[in-house]
């Protein structure tokens, strides 16, 4: 009888194993959305899959050598503005990285305030050095607005924020009243 659930058990883990791995990849690549990849597949492949990296992306931020994991999202961005880390540019962001995203906006939500936006930031033609300086975006999650907007198109309403990768519930009502669509 043991022998049963053994051999089930073993059984078990094998398809699971063999199953795609599906990624989110944004940002400055030819093709943002989503790709399917081999198990065991690396970023390099994620990024190959998405068409590859755009002219100008900062590619620092990425290990093109580490393993994916099903459901993480890979954010391909744009060398950091003068004063920021270069690291900042791209990053790899999985769902326990996004608590720690939200504690990081913290942090820097004091210094765009006084050099933040002289109004409401329009969502289909700022750039993202301009939704940068928005309390709680930095240049990963601006990256990702502004990777929304061209795969997507113009934004319709403030509520479509909430679609973009790492703007939550909490973030949309705080960004609500600094941005409008135009």
């Amino acid at each position: 009888p043991p022998v049963e659930p053994a051999s089930s058990a073993a059984a078990m883990p094998s398809p699971e194993a063999a199953e795609p791995v599906v990624v989110s990849v944004v940002g400055l690549v030819h093709t943002p959305g989503l790709v399917t990849l081999e198990p065991g597949a690396r970023i390099a492949d994620a990024l190959d899959a998405a068409g590859g990296a755009l002219d100008g992306a900062d590619m620092l931020g990425l290990n093109m050598a580490r393993r994916v994991t099903d459901g993480e999202q890979i954010v391909v961005g744009i060398g950091a503005p003068p004063g920021q880390p270069t690291e900042m540019g791209s990053s790899v962001v999985t769902g326990a990285d996004s608590s720690a995203g939200t504690a990081d906006a913290a942090g820097p939500r004091a210094s765009p305030a006084p050099g933040g936006p002289a109004g409401p930031v329009d969502l289909n033609t700022a750039t993202v050095e301009q939704l940068d300086t928005l309390p709680g975006v930095g240049p990963v999650t601006a990256a990702a607005i502004v990777s929304w907007r061209d795969s997507n198109g113009r934004f319709t309403s403030v509520d479509q924020l909430g679609e973009v990768d790492g703007i939550g519930p909490v973030r949309l009502a705080k960004l609500r009243d600094l941005v409008l669509v135009g």
